[in-house]
């Protein structure tokens, strides 16, 4: 092991790591029944909830990712501010059309929703939907997170994956929902920190010139561009596909996703699940702002201070952070806290209710079998564990993906959003029954993958921007859910 920081900075990096799990156990203490493990017993306060939403959507693809954006030679700039917008406007339209129907009743996840209006089928395929893409998604994050940690310890990058998936592992599993969310607060409290610190330092010490040579870098660089009007579904910056895609995107992580809405049913009230969601969306674009800026301070510092190249963007923070912050202080272990505080946001309790509420009880319940519970307690520790453990290695995976990770997460997050969308959306806005609306989910994965894999097997296949693939998945599952109800006729009653 060759640490690349000093004594004290280990000390208050591991502190807050043990302090995580610590503080998971004692939030789980007490815990005997799903609705306090899952739920946290329905009676968490909006802000707690608000902060919930946003440290687990941005994490450590806001902390190391998204400066990367900005700091790019040839586009890093400010335009990633466009997809915000859309999420604001996406966010304001699930207060309005899909928050009212997770507070009809006690549900558990969203998908029991589908089960209402269409039949367990429809409930269990949306489930999968959840599972596969969300899984994927967590396994980058712990990579990013074990990026920083190989340039801190000097590990191996799938030993650094190991140890950070174990503790992410071990906090949930103790403390359940409750855990997850108040970690999250505190998860969100140090990152924000941490940037404001690193921030700080680049400004009044890193930039000889300060803030007059940081703005001279981003006028003559074009850094601090925010709109783009051009209307080509090649570019993934632009504001059209940043308005329509992340208004499209946001309705579906956040309008379908188990791990949001799970979130929400926390809440005391529907009332106060839908004004932490709308304000999330403002202190979500507020932070991408913050993050991008802290991109453009880097690259000016990286160009014209200490020259330097980098073969991937999404280690430019972390280099920064290691081997440019004063040694030996505290001040890189808060920092580097900051950013596994940024990645530690986790789906484990998330995936675990959707197996268990989704997939297991329908089938033990056709069956007539018993299922305490007790039963289902205990399962759904398992599979926390198991999903931990298959998210470590899709983390160790990783390191063989192109691009940057933010762009690899969101276009994951923009395929599975599209088609649980499009299958809501022919439960609320149709009359369509089961068969057609599981018709419409393989009409849609098909018309994506399509989408997403023929431009390199057949050059003459349009490439599709990933913020266009939400818009594509509702509108492919709707149209193939609607073309099978009129063109089949009368259908099962299932």
């Amino acid at each position: 092991m060759n640490l690349a920081i000093g004594v004290v900075d280990v000390a208050v990096l591991v502190t807050y790591l043990i302090a995580t799990i610590l503080f998971g156990l004692w939030l789980g203490r007490g815990q005997r029944d799903l609705s306090s493990y899952l739920l946290g017993d329905r009676n968490l306060p909006w802000w707690a909830i608000l902060i919930s939403i946003v440290s687990t959507e941005t994490s450590a693809a806001t902390f190391l990712s998204v400066p990367g954006l900005a700091f790019k030679a040839n586009g890093g700039d400010m335009r990633f501010l466009q997809l915000a917008a859309g999420y604001i406007v996406g966010r304001l339209l699930i207060v309005r059309i899909l928050l009212p129907l997770y507070f009809k009743g006690q549900l558990f996840t969203a998908y029991e929703v589908l089960n209402q209006r269409f039949g367990v089928a429809t409930k269990q395929a949306a489930s999968i939907v959840f599972l596969i893409p969300r899984n994927l998604s967590d396994g980058l994050r712990l990579f990013l997170l074990a990026i920083v940690l190989e340039e801190v310890v000097g590990l191996p990058l799938p030993a650094c994956v190991v140890i950070m998936g174990i503790a992410v592992t071990l906090y949930t599993l103790f403390g359940g929902m409750k855990s997850v969310i108040w970690n999250d607060c505190v998860q969100f409290a140090i990152y924000v920190l941490g940037g404001v610190v690193a921030a700080a330092i680049l400004l009044s010490v890193k930039l000889p010139g300060g803030w007059g040579q940081f703005v001279d870098f981003a006028t003559q660089h074009g850094k601090l561009r925010v709109c783009e009007f051009t209307f080509d579904l090649k570019e993934n910056l632009t504001f059209w596909s940043g308005l329509v895609g992340g208004m499209f995107l946001t309705l579906g992580t956040h309008g379908t996703d188990q791990m949001m809405v799970q979130r929400y049913l926390c809440a005391r009230s529907r009332g106060d699940a839908g004004l932490a969601l709308a304000l999330s969306g403002l202190v979500v674009f507020v932070q991408f702002a913050f993050f991008l800026f802290i991109g453009i301070l880097l690259a000016c510092f990286y160009n014209e201070v200490q020259p330097q190249t980098f073969a991937k963007t999404d280690r430019v923070f972390a280099v920064f952070i290691v081997n440019e912050l004063p040694k030996n202080v505290g001040l890189v272990g808060l920092v580097l806290a900051a950013v596994f505080s940024a990645a530690m946001s986790t789906s484990l309790n998330s995936s675990a209710a959707c197996v268990v509420n989704d997939l297991v009880l329908p089938r033990k319940q056709a069956r007539g079998d018993g299922f305490s519970e007790a039963e289902q307690f205990r399962l759904t520790k398992l599979l926390i564990i198991a999903f931990g453990a298959v998210q470590i290695a899709l983390g160790i995976g990783a390191k063989f993906v192109s691009g940057t990770v933010v762009d690899n997460a969101l276009a994951i997050a923009g395929f599975s959003a599209g088609l649980l969308l499009g299958l809501f959306f022919l439960g609320i806005f149709t009359r369509v029954k089961q068969a057609s609306a599981l018709s419409g989910l393989f009409g849609g994965l098909l018309v994506l993958t399509a989408a997403k894999f023929l431009p390199a097997l057949a050059p003459w296949v349009p490439v599709l921007a990933w913020p266009w693939f939400p818009v594509l998945g509702v509108t492919a599952t709707m149209a193939s859910g609607l073309a099978h109800h009129y063109v089949v006729g009368k259908e099962d009653q299932n």
